[in-house]
């Protein structure tokens, strides 16, 4: 008997398999056989965050040696930077000219680029004396860019006004004003909280100021 031997895997009239040339393929045909990319996962120093500087902080565990197939096992975490300040000490607003800013003493440092979500929180105190006769006394605050070297727009804001026609007897009142402005820096960034008194008329006697309890600044980060 006779008849012809025909190749395994193979059948009359196939056509070779080839590699498609266009550049969007990232398979490459070599000397030696095809080549399949590989994907290099590294991280940035310290550990493996990617970007100490960044409000989502990527963690990637490489797979054990001799895995097959390789795992790789990838994770992100939030890690928006924040903080707060507190007022130092009283702030004498009496000795001042009414419209003059005064430094409190109080600020923090926005530590990167970004957009930060900035808190004031602010405790006054306006003290008047009926011989002064009637009064119209306010105390505003605002922050001030330091790095900048200027006030940070939109952030001016009255704290206390205080008003009286007819005056019988000394009165001491404090009063507490909170805002929240959203500044954006393009890198370290000292911000600080000033206060002025205005007056309408009348005068203020001691003690009329900015008060240490629950006075604090404090900044959270909310975007790159």
């Amino acid at each position: 008997m006779s008849g012809t031997n025909a190749g395994l895997g193979s059948a009359a009239g196939s056509a070779a398999v080839t590699i498609d040339p266009q550049s969007c393929n990232a398979l490459t045909q070599g000397p030696n056989g095809l080549l399949v990319p590989a994907t290099a996962v590294e991280g940035v120093a310290p550990g493996t965050a990617v970007g100490t500087g960044r409000s989502v902080d990527v963690d990637v565990t490489a797979p054990a040696a001799g895995d097959c197939p390789q795992e790789w096992q990838v994770g992100a975490r939030l890690t928006p930077a924040f903080g707060e300040e507190f007022l130092p000490s009283f702030v004498d607003l009496v000795a001042t000219a009414s419209g003059d800013w005064i430094n409190t003493g109080l600020s923090v440092v926005l530590p990167e680029a970004g957009v930060y979500e900035v808190t004031a929180a602010v405790h006054t105190v306006i003290t008047t004396n009926p011989t002064s006769g009637s009064f119209s006394i306010g105390i505003v605050a605002r922050l001030f860019d330091v790095t900048a070297g200027g006030p940070i727009a939109d952030t001016l804001y009255t704290i206390q006004q205080n008003a009286n026609n007819n005056p019988t007897s000394a009165v001491a009142d404090s009063d507490m004003g909170t805002f929240q402005k959203f500044v954006q820096v393009v890198g370290a960034t000292t911000v600080r909280l000033e206060a002025a008194r205005i007056d309408g008329s009348g005068t203020p006697i001691a003690t009329t100021g900015v008060q240490v309890q629950t006075t604090r600044l404090a900044f959270k980060k909310i975007a790159d």
